[in-house]
């Protein structure tokens, strides 16, 4: 086992990160949306780290994140309607799916293999230090085990990756809560492929466009398109108004006696995308203590951020393999 060091969020540590997978290590990092597992995206063997620690499957694509618009320009093919949502959406919370030049130095593993690539821009301030400071693209899929629930804090990084990984930088919560937003841009319309953070509506009033979504055998693979995915390990239960002495409860807006937790006590989407996947990590580990063998979850309404929360639960509350 790797012994994991915490680094904070200063000049020293983001050097220290930089030399750490210079020389094809793997570390943790703060984006907007939640903790990354970094690796150096044209080397297959620190790739190879990645899908290792997280035990995720080498089939599942890995998203690559970029300092800067031209950066990613000179690896990735962007049509018209790419530097369209590029110029008004990145940095931020919106990863696109594109084809790598044929120059590119990007190792295949990061596209599991197709022609597509994800790439993104994150606008967290320690992800940009820690890209700049490396000079070149870093994939960084969520710092989890591959299906469990996402990380937005360092210590949720911790439970899951201590002894897999060679460090953390602690940057706090993250802002969001939620994954990105996944975009094919195709020549006239956009695809959506994963929702997240960036809404259909956001998009659309921006850019006159609304996101469709694609399903069917002829779709890209991209993460998150696992059926059980996000998921703790007690059952979990959605859309629940009633609930029982075995639950661990988790409500939404007007708080109940009954609730372990609450995601937003005022029903504020926003705010309940911030807290859902620490609510759940620590409504698992109330299950766990209390020998309850179900977490239950109110209603959350549909709709911008509701849709993308009802995602998460509709994937999380799958039966495990």
């Amino acid at each position: 086992m790797l012994k994991t060091e915490i680094l904070a969020d200063d000049g020293i540590s983001i050097a220290r990160a930089a030399q750490i997978l210079a020389r094809g290590g793997t570390v943790a990092f703060p984006t907007e949306t939640v903790y990354g597992l970094g690796a150096d995206a044209r080397n297959p063997c620190a790739l190879e780290k990645i899908f290792e620690a997280k035990k995720r499957p080498y089939s599942n694509p890995l998203i690559v994140h970029f300092s800067h618009l031209s950066a990613a320009y000179e690896l990735l093919t962007f049509n018209d309607l790419a530097l369209r949502l590029a110029e008004r959406f990145w940095p931020g919370p919106m990863t696109l799916l594109l084809p790598k030049r044929p120059s590119s130095p990007l190792d295949s593993l990061v596209a599991g293999n197709q022609s597509l690539v994800g790439i993104r821009i994150p606008s967290h301030p320690i992800a940009q230090r820690l890209l700049n400071e490396c000079g070149q693209p870093l994939a960084a899929p969520s710092a989890n085990l591959s299906n469990h629930v996402s990380p937005t804090q360092a210590s949720h990084v911790l439970d899951d990756l201590d002894g897999r990984i060679d460090a953390i930088i602690d940057g706090g919560d993250c802002q969001w809560g939620l994954e990105s937003t996944i975009l094919w841009p195709k020549k006239n319309e956009i695809i959506r492929l994963r929702s997240g953070a960036l809404t259909d509506s956001t998009v659309s009033n921006s850019l006159g466009i609304k996101p469709k979504a694609l399903t069917g055998k002829n779709q890209p693979q991209t993460p998150g398109q696992h059926r059980q995915h996000y998921s703790p390990r007690a059952h979990l239960c959605i859309n629940v108004r009633d609930f029982a002495e075995n639950f661990v409860r988790i409500g939404f807006g007007d708080p109940s006696p009954n609730d372990d937790f609450n995601l937003s006590p005022r029903g504020d989407i926003e705010e309940a995308a911030v807290n859902l996947y620490a609510l759940l990590r620590l409504a698992d580990t109330k299950a766990s203590q209390l020998g309850k063998s179900v977490i239950a979850i109110a209603p959350i309404p549909w709709g911008g951020l509701g849709t993308t929360i009802n995602d998460r639960l509709t994937r999380a509350a799958e039966e495990k393999d």
